[in-house]
């Protein structure tokens, strides 16, 4: 069944199994690929090194939830080369064997893997080794979505696209995308692209929150102009929009927030405190959790293709699911607006207060 949305952008809704809610699914940016309006991200498969304090999902809890979201109509599944050094991919890569053609799988690449000199970056040399060994880990010989897990200043960007080109070309990646990218990052590929006809980049990997409205400032207005969908990682505030944080009440013992926070993205206590605060009244009026009315605002949000939830077990990966087949109302999006509003900074709180009538903001 085929429903367009009030959004240029055509979505399906479709059901998995029987009895199961219907999944939303929307255009990845400006390609002819379709993605469910959620993703599983696999951090937490594997449990090796840093990253233990995720989870530690082995291949037969991750194939329970990898059952769980196939029944929902979640076909996409995040991870990358550095999860748990590999061992991400290798549990993700046993988890869909016998149904690869049911599923899209999305990795990442550039982040140092090895010891030596040309173990990291978006080098020719670095990306056909990185390549050649998620596939071997994964099981599969193509990838659906290839992205850039950061931006390499010291390779030219002819040299990187022109390497995508030739993957792009050989099947082994079918559509390409970056990560933690600067707008001006993204628009340099972007044009390096269009003059070589190399590849466009069609999916940008970003960080975006209730507490955390960075990508509103310049990357959203440049995903809407260039065609690019974003894939949210994080979308719970690495993990403060759980529920489990809240003004006046003691941190949690179990979290990956205390061994992990070095990594994510830094927020004031205040501000989360404030935001969680809007999000239970909205909680008390919907019947609705905070982890759910979090995921449900930025699925209202322009540009966003999918959300990627982590899960460490089938209960969390239940409660994040119920965050489709609802909306906040319009009154409720503003309240949730103006609790986690922050001042911008330069030049973006300049053009929003001397010049907004041709600097409208892209939300």
């Amino acid at each position: 069944m085929l429903a367009l949305s009030s959004a240029t952008e055509p979505r399906r809704s479709i059901s998995g199994q029987p009895g199961s809610q219907s999944m939303e699914y929307r255009r990845l940016g400006r390609s002819g690929l379709m993605v469910p309006a959620l993703s599983l991200g696999t951090g937490t498969f594997g449990g090796v090194g840093r990253l233990a304090a995720w989870g530690t999902t082995d291949a037969t809890e991750a194939r329970r939830l990898l059952d769980i979201c196939l029944e929902a109509g979640v076909s996409m599944f995040d991870t990358a080369n550095v999860y748990s050094l590999g061992e991400s991919e290798r549990v993700l890569g046993e988890a869909i064997k016998g149904r690869r053609d049911k599923v899209l799988i999305s990795t990442k690449a550039t982040f140092r893997f090895g010891d030596g000199p040309n173990d990291i970056g978006s080098s020719r040399q670095h990306l056909l080794a990185a390549i050649d060994g998620s596939l071997n880990r994964l099981g599969t010989d193509y990838i659906d979505l290839f992205q850039l897990h950061g931006f390499d200043a010291f390779t030219p960007p002819e040299e990187v696209l022109a390497t995508l080109d030739v993957l792009v070309r050989a099947g082994k990646i079918r559509y390409v995308g970056v990560s933690n990218f600067s707008g001006w990052h993204l628009m340099k590929s972007l044009a390096v692209a269009d003059k070589h006809g190399f590849p466009r980049y069609v999916a940008n990997q970003t960080y975006y929150s209730l507490i955390g409205r960075d990508y509103e400032w310049e990357l959203m207005p440049l995903g809407l102009d260039q065609g690019l969908g974003a894939v949210v990682w994080s979308p719970l505030g690495w993990g403060r929009l759980t529920g489990k944080i809240r003004r006046g009440q003691p941190k949690p013992e179990v979290s990956r927030l205390p061994k992990t926070a070095e990594f994510g993205p830094p927020v004031p206590d205040e501000h989360v405190y404030r935001v969680v605060d809007a999000i239970d009244e909205i909680a008390k009026e919907t019947g609705k959790s905070v982890s759910q009315i979090a995921l449900n605002w930025l699925l209202q949000r322009p540009t966003v293709s999918t959300l990627i939830i982590g899960a460490r077990n089938e209960t969390q990966l239940r409660e994040n699911l119920g965050a489709v087949g609802w909306s906040l109302t319009k009154d409720q999006v503003a309240r949730l607006d103006a609790a986690s509003k922050v001042t911008l900074p330069y030049p973006y709180w300049h053009q929003r207060t001397t010049f907004i009538d041709r600097n409208p903001p892209a939300v």
